[in-house]
């Protein structure tokens, strides 16, 4: 059995509805032609980098069972024109430009000159795909789009993307703040967009420049962890003693001034007052940090539970 055999089977078996023509474009596009970076975890529902700039900026392609998400919640067919807004290394372009079709036409958007140069250059073998930089949409004709699929946190919609809607298409976009967002389908009906509510998500932003990861302030990172309390409490996942451990942590971190210097700027990193404080809570506190890392930098969830712990560990089943 391939890689990709057991990643959709894996995939069926928690729940991810995968429909045949998504499982056949699936097939015909390799994520290694995606990315130089190592793309194993794909195969484990992880996601994939597939550019790191010099400032620190990160962009990552999904982990499988978003894009599955997301392409079905589409609704493609063939000959659409589609705009995507953020590129994923050009992965989620080339599945879609399969499904829509000769006739079809796909438009990438991205902030970044350095994310479309990268991009363009993965999609060469695909002409119905065009490339641009989010800072040149007023010179493009962006109108009779029949889907929208925005793949990184915004605020809200831009109107630049909804204007360009046709009566009846929608838009798919994860919209809210950093840590916390709301995965909506937004439908164009005549010149009133109404929102359908299709969960909670985790998205990176959609520009590279904002990827980039400073360490969080004290009352940040309070914020952090009740963020992921709350997203442990629903899942059943904690006991109340546990979870009234962490909220005294978060009542002693909102103690701590605001100011303190970054841990990497003292000579030993773990005399840091949040370090500190953090780490007395032993267990509980290391057993959280990889999701908190992952909020941190705002990557996607995973649905995917490995054996191979050694490997990809951390506690991704508390995102939903």
């Amino acid at each position: 059995m391939s890689n990709l055999d057991k990643l959709l089977t894996s995939l069926r078996n928690s729940g991810v509805e995968i429909p045949d023509y998504i499982e056949s474009v699936m097939r015909k596009v390799d994520i290694e032609d995606y990315t130089n970076h190592d793309s194993s975890g794909f195969y484990y529902d992880r996601p994939v980098v597939f550019l790191e700039t010099h400032s620190g900026g990160i962009k990552n392609i999904s982990a499988p069972h978003m894009i599955v998400t997301l392409l079905h919640n589409l609704e493609l067919s063939l000959g659409q024109n589609v705009l995507i807004y953020g590129a994923k290394g050009g992965y989620v372009s080339a599945l879609v430009a399969h499904i829509v079709g000769e006739k079809g036409v796909v438009t990438l958007i991205d902030p970044s000159q350095e994310v479309i140069s990268h991009v363009s250059n993965n999609l060469r073998g695909f002409p119905t795909v065009h490339c641009h930089v989010a800072a040149n949409t007023e010179r493009l004709e962006l109108t009779s789009l029949s889907r929208v699929l925005v793949t990184g946190q915004i605020d809200e919609l831009p109107n630049w993307l909804s204007a360009g809607l046709d009566d009846g298409g929608f838009a798919i976009a994860p919209i809210g703040d950093r840590i916390s967002q709301r995965l909506l389908k937004i439908e164009k009906q005549e010149t009133e967009l109404f929102e359908t509510d299709l969960g909670s998500v985790i998205f990176g932003p959609v520009d590279i420049s904002d990827s980039v990861v400073e360490t969080p302030s004290p009352s940040e990172m309070a914020e952090l962890i009740e963020q992921i309390i709350e997203l442990i409490s629903d899942s059943g996942l904690i006991k109340n003693t546990d979870k009234q451990i962490l909220y005294d942590l978060v009542a002693d971190l909102r103690q701590l001034p605001d100011d303190l210097p970054p841990p990497d700027e003292l000579d030993d990193p773990a005399e840091h007052p949040m370090l500190k404080l953090m780490l007395e809570k032993g267990e509980w506190f290391v057993s959280l940090w990889p999701l908190i890392q992952s909020m941190m930098g705002s990557r996607i969830a995973s649905y995917y539970s490995t054996d191979n712990e050694d490997e990809f560990s951390g506690h991704s089943e508390f995102i939903p």
